[in-house]
């Protein structure tokens, strides 16, 4: 049990020099705003430069922590303020003990930066812990919103602040540009978390006697029957629906032609797919 806390705050704490190597190595030293909170402070910095950073950081955090407090509890909020205090330490240190220098190829920064700062939050988020500012409220948000990624919520949330930095400066190629970097840090986020493990679902509909299912059963896929009734010839129909890897849809495609050329299927994406053939359910996942 100790073993297993000591690694999850090991990981914290390489996410959070992560984070801090990407905002002090290529947003600051390249004028390219960050997002969520640490972005915020950024703005914040620029009017009242005798607050650092970090500092301004922490002080936006205690209010999202009190909420935080009372939907995750002691031990996860506990976790996410190490996380918020080794990375805001982190970005005012780094500074003092290594020069950056700005690079000539923008673009390529903010992608490399929106990676880099994607990868440091992933880590973080990967065990239940969080940077405070807008991945907090993301994580506090996709207890009611189940259905969507949190790179996705933590993409809005930033492209908010983003807006607001614009409106204060009308910098608008830096708007773009963070845009872009916050854009790949979403998709690092999600890619690192979910991975492309991205299945397959088929709901096939066809007729009682088809020898489809007894088919697809052979070939080691789980299906589940529901009986079902037309709604424009109403005869009475089969409806299957099965959850599989993409590398089988070629054969599965194959399958439905041969045994039952009349059934009707839709294929659609699963991001996620938990239970026997597949990854099992993990209650703390994000």
């Amino acid at each position: 049990m100790k073993k297993r806390i000591l690694c999850e705050y090991l990981i914290i704490l390489l996410g959070s020099l992560i984070y801090a190597l990407a905002f002090d190595w290529l947003f600051v030293p390249n004028h390219i705003v960050m997002g969520g909170f640490t972005g915020l402070a950024q703005t914040i910095n620029h009017f009242f430069p005798f607050l650092s950073i970090g500092v301004i950081v922490l002080v936006l955090n205690v209010p999202l922590f009190i909420i935080g407090f009372k939907v995750q509890g002691v031990k996860l909020l506990l976790s996410s303020a190490f996380a918020m205090l080794t990375s805001s330490v982190a970005i005012d240190l780094l500074p003092q003990f290594i020069t950056f220098h700005p690079m000539d190829d923008r673009l390529m920064v903010c992608i490399l930066g929106g990676a880099v700062v994607g990868i440091g939050v992933a880590l973080q988020l990967w065990v239940g812990a969080t940077t405070g500012g807008t991945e907090l409220a993301a994580t506090l948000l996709r207890y009611k919103f189940k259905h969507i990624q949190i790179g996705k919520i933590v993409l809005f949330l930033d492209l908010c602040v983003i807006c607001l930095y614009t409106l204060a400066f009308g910098t608008y190629y830096e708007a773009l540009y963070a845009a872009i970097s916050m854009y790949v840090s979403s998709v690092a986020i999600d890619t690192f978390i979910y991975g492309r493990k991205t299945s397959k679902v088929a709901v096939i509909i066809c007729g009682r006697d088809s020898e489809l299912m007894d088919s697809l059963v052979q070939m080691d896929l789980g299906i589940t029957e529901v009986e079902a009734r037309g709604g424009f010839t109403r005869d009475d129909k089969m409806v299957l629906i099965c959850a599989f890897k993409p590398s089988r849809i070629a054969v599965l495609k194959k399958t439905v032609i041969q045994k039952d050329p009349n059934a009707f299927v839709i294929l659609c994406d699963a991001q996620e797919v938990y239970g026997e053939g597949f990854e099992k359910c993990v209650l703390n996942s994000i």
